[in-house]
């Protein structure tokens, strides 16, 4: 009797620091950063790699599946659009 006392006792503590630390959520926003910011981890190299894709495949599935499925982003910068009348349409600005 003394040792299922015990034990339920440690489940319902290892419960508990399970759910205060969270260690899945952790885990999982860690590796979305890394994939995120992707500089950081391909500078990591290969096992580094791995270890991030394999974290984020197994803690966000759906989110995984929709990375590898859509096509890569437009890296190009838009080119600012210059007013060639800008000298006609600036305000005074209390300069007088």
């Amino acid at each position: 009797m003394m040792s299922v006392v015990v034990t339920a006792a440690a489940a319902l503590a290892s419960g508990y620091l399970l759910g205060r630390l969270r260690p899945w959520r952790r885990a999982g926003d860690w590796a979305a950063d890394q994939v995120r910011h992707a500089g950081a981890w391909v500078r990591g190299g290969a096992v580094r790699q791995a270890v991030v894709v394999l974290v984020h495949v197994v803690t966000a599935p759906r989110t995984s599946w929709r990375i590898m499925h859509t096509p890569a982003a437009d890296t190009t910068v838009p080119v600012p659009v210059r007013d060639p009348n800008w000298v006609a349409h600036r305000t005074r600005g209390g300069h007088e």
